[in-house]
């Protein structure tokens, strides 16, 4: 577990430093001069690590299925290699998706506005501004976003839904407290991050909740990754 959690916790110093140093200078001059190129490599980190962080949460939820569900096979199971083995896959997956959608943006034409009305460089938000047909990047997108997202919210759901079940058939109050205990903090930051991330969603698809967007941003960016390692380092009773 603290194998997952320390390339958890790097992810989130990642998405920070990508997107804080722009949003600070944003906020003190209200605006902020930004290369192509640069914009380019903002909008494509963030889109590994925001992937990236999806899967480690999921692979998190199986470890803490296998403690739960199947104790004591655990440590035959998730054995440091798997668990290296995991991390790298979640970060090979973040890459290689992110570069998927980096490509199709690319190749778009931008001959208006260049006035992007966000504190970084988000995806809607340029495809905004580009003169060329973007069906072809909004439906990879989609596509993308939902296999990613919609799996792994779903894969989520299903462990937990075994790990309350495995609890409820413990007889002792201890021991479903002991068991909930471990489980609750990745609980609380998998509700956060993917409650942001499903009501970003809801409000990309609205144009006049532009305002509601750029807060759950900051949410999601900034403020997430923040609390992140406040709720693991919560001292529980054993």
């Amino acid at each position: 577990m603290y194998i997952l959690l320390s390339h958890l916790s790097l992810c989130d110093i990642m998405i920070i430093t990508n997107v804080a140093p722009k949003t600070l200078q944003v906020l003190v001059t209200e605006k902020c001069r930004q290369s192509v190129p640069s914009c380019y490599t903002q909008m494509y980190f963030y889109g590994v690590f925001a992937t990236t962080e999806c899967f480690l949460l999921s692979v998190m939820s199986y470890d803490r299925y296998l403690a739960v569900c199947d104790p004591l096979h655990y440590s035959s199971t998730m054995k440091r290699g798997l668990s290296q083995f995991l991390a790298t896959v979640c970060w090979l997956v973040g890459f290689f998706s992110a570069m998927i959608t980096e490509i199709f943006i690319l190749v778009l034409d931008f001959c208006g506005p260049n006035i992007i009305d966000h504190f970084f460089c988000e995806l809607t938000r340029i495809l905004e501004l580009s003169c060329s047909d973007t069906k072809m990047v909004d439906i990879c997108v989609t596509i993308v976003v939902s296999i990613i997202g919609i799996f792994q919210v779903v894969f989520v759901i299903v462990t937990y839904i075994c790990i309350f079940i495995s609890i409820l058939q413990i007889s002792s109050i201890t021991g479903r407290q002991k068991i909930f205990s471990t489980c609750s903090s990745h609980l609380a930051v998998v509700s956060i991050y993917y409650g942001t991330l499903i009501a970003l969603y809801v409000a990309q698809s609205r144009r006049h909740f532009q305002t509601l967007n750029k807060v759950l941003s900051l949410l999601n960016t900034v403020i997430t990754p923040l609390l992140n390692p406040i709720i693991y380092s919560l001292r529980k009773k054993k």
